[in-house]
């Protein structure tokens, strides 16, 4: 029996865990393999290796370079491989410790040589927005995965939320409309599972196996369905990341901003703390006038803004490095070139109750290069203050 294996993640613990709870329910022969890096603090890891009666094995694993994430990656695909041998186990079912990321384990698994067949974050709609809007550290939390982890709380359950095809939705009765369509704008495209309610682990309030003899529930059939790796770290990538679509529902509402003119560097400086807060949750890419070669990535959870370098713009590069950059890198490119700019765009994409958008448009487009500055052309452009560059650490 070759083995499936599908991550569940999520900083959501106990959406998580009735999640698995219904995953060793439903897929005969499955087991979950789980490694507690609250421990890590002790200077181990514990792992656990359970199916739907209860512990079948517990062990630890030292910690690594001081670093529980790593003890976690040096620890999990030996794990796997013994399960594979085996020959009795069908899905492992790895349940991620809560501030762990999906995409980083399961380039981990791919690489041991095993097969991922579904990534799932587990998700409470109530508590969406409580997250979206955390902004301390993980170490504050008690969710650090290493004494270096400097991620925020905000910024972890966007990650983790955005780069999974497939959401487990767990039955909350304190979720309302609004969490909900919050939930189905911040990522439109994934799969959404209902998942009953019912304590982690409790038999009695696991749901049956599917009526149809040989048939799967729908939890289980998005676990085995398939997954890919190198295309879900695309669709992260700034460059050819699939952003949310403007919508507008329920109290809640998505902006899609997308123009072809530079930003003032020193406007839009100056604009960041408004536009950052204007939003529980946005992200894209920009361009600055003063650095035209550079795709700038936005990131802003929490009350946070994350501003990087994600590399070159299509544009500015020579023909002939264009064949070392991925084709879905160039298909993004060729469906949206502009005749002067190539790729070079913002495209920023805003989600949140109560979203401001003629105040937050009318913002962003102060924040653009004037009809005289864009007149001036780019040498010009690029003796405009460098305002970024502290924060681009250039």
């Amino acid at each position: 029996m070759s083995l499936s294996v599908v991550i569940v993640g999520g900083l959501h613990a106990d959406a998580r865990r009735v999640t698995v709870a219904r995953l060793l329910a439903d897929v005969p022969g499955s087991v979950a393999l789980h490694h507690d890096l609250a421990t890590a603090v002790d200077g181990t890891v514990v792992r656990t290796v359970r199916d739907a009666t209860g512990v079948l094995s517990a062990g630890e694993a030292p910690l690594v370079n001081d670093c529980a994430c790593c003890a976690l990656r040096e620890d999990l695909v030996p794990e796997l491989r013994r399960l594979a041998d085996d020959g009795t186990t069908r899905l492992a079912v790895v349940e991620l410790w809560d501030s762990v990321e999906p995409k980083a384990m399961a380039e981990v698994v791919v690489a041991g040589d095993l097969t991922v067949t579904g990534v799932i974050t587990a998700v409470d709609p109530a508590l969406l927005l409580p997250c979206l809007g955390n902004g301390d550290d993980l170490a504050e939390a008690g969710l650090a995965a290493a004494a270096t982890d400097q991620r925020t709380v905000a910024d972890t359950f966007a990650r983790q939320l955005e780069y999974a095809p497939v959401l487990a939705v767990v039955d909350s009765p304190e979720a309302d409309d609004e969490d909900r369509e919050l939930l189905a704008q911040l990522h439109p495209t994934a799969r959404r599972v209902p998942v009953p309610g019912g304590h982690p682990g409790d038999p009695a309030g696991a749901p049956a196996l599917a009526s149809t003899p040989g048939a799967l529930s729908p939890l289980a059939e998005a676990a085995l369905a398939g997954f890919d790796v190198e295309a879900a770290a695309a669709a992260q990538h700034p460059a050819c990341a699939l952003l949310p679509a403007e919508a507008d529902a329920h109290g809640v509402s998505t902006l899609v901003w997308h123009r072809r003119r530079p930003f003032h560097p020193e406007r839009l400086y100056a604009a960041l703390e408004d536009l950052t807060c204007a939003a529980a949750r946005s992200r894209g890419r920009f361009w600055l006038a003063d650095k035209p070669d550079v795709l700038l990535h936005w990131d802003a959870a929490g009350g946070a803004l994350c501003v990087e370098s994600a590399g070159p713009w299509l544009a500015s590069l020579p023909d002939a490095a264009w064949d070392m950059v991925p084709p879905v890198r160039r298909a993004a490119a060729a469906l949206d070139w502009h005749p002067e700019h190539g790729d070079r765009c913002q495209h920023l994409v805003f989600t949140s109750p109560g979203l401001d958008r003629d105040g937050l448009e009318q913002l962003l487009e102060s924040c653009l290069l004037t009809d005289a500055e864009y007149a001036a052309g780019r040498d010009a452009w690029k003796r405009l203050p460098p305002a970024f560059d502290t924060l681009l650490e250039v």
